[in-house]
């Protein structure tokens, strides 16, 4: 019995026996042969992220089938830290912020871009933090591109973790340490200083 447990602009999320299946709607103002093809193309591309993201160490989803429009991915039941962060003590707080430094560092050093880098698209389970949905991820080289990664969970920081968010990014970038991360924080200041001036 498939449970429908989230939809977003881009697919619905079904829990069926600890499996996750990520379902990509069609959208009606696409022609439909486009439509096909932005949908096949965007389920491919997901699977080929989880798998590399999981080859390079990181905590993600295990991909178990790849169909033309869905995806079924494990499902990891756990704390989503949106809902829970604020509730564990601030030792735990920053323990998890550095965890999740480090997973996105490996993400970052294999070129593999989020997207939506949350802390609603981070998962607390059996002492490790898991990162999932990577249906806006994509591959990329670029310092800015990862820059904006960044920029994303220090905003989900600001917003759902106000009480301390400043400690918990610092915190966060203890654990994210890699060859080019020192260039990648300058990169965000940038990306930061663009994002005031625009408004």
């Amino acid at each position: 019995m498939n449970k429908l447990i989230a939809q977003g602009a881009e697919a619905k999320i079904f829990l069926s026996d600890e499996i996750i299946l990520k379902d990509r709607i069609p959208k009606s103002y696409r022609h439909p042969q486009l439509d096909n093809q932005i949908r096949t193309r965007r389920t491919k591309s997901e699977a080929k992220i989880l798998t590399k993201a999981l080859e390079a160490g990181a905590s993600v989803p295990k991909v178990l089938n790849t169909e033309k429009f869905s995806i079924q991915i494990e499902y990891i039941k756990g704390d989503r830290l949106s809902e829970t962060l604020n509730n564990y003590n601030e030792k735990l707080q920053f323990k998890i912020m550095r965890q999740l430094g480090k997973q996105t560092a490996l993400l970052h050093e294999n070129n593999i871009i989020h997207g939506d880098l949350t802390t609603s698209n981070t998962i607390w389970k059996d002492e490790k933090v898991f990162i999932i949905d990577f249906g806006l991820g994509f591959i990329s080289t670029k310092l800015e591109d990862k820059a904006v990664d960044l920029h994303l969970i220090k905003q989900a920081l600001e917003a759902k973790h106000y009480q301390n968010h400043e400690d918990l990014f610092e915190e966060f970038k203890k654990g994210y340490i890699w060859p080019d991360s020192k260039k990648i924080i300058e990169r965000l200041e940038v990306v930061e200083r663009r994002g005031r001036y625009k408004h």
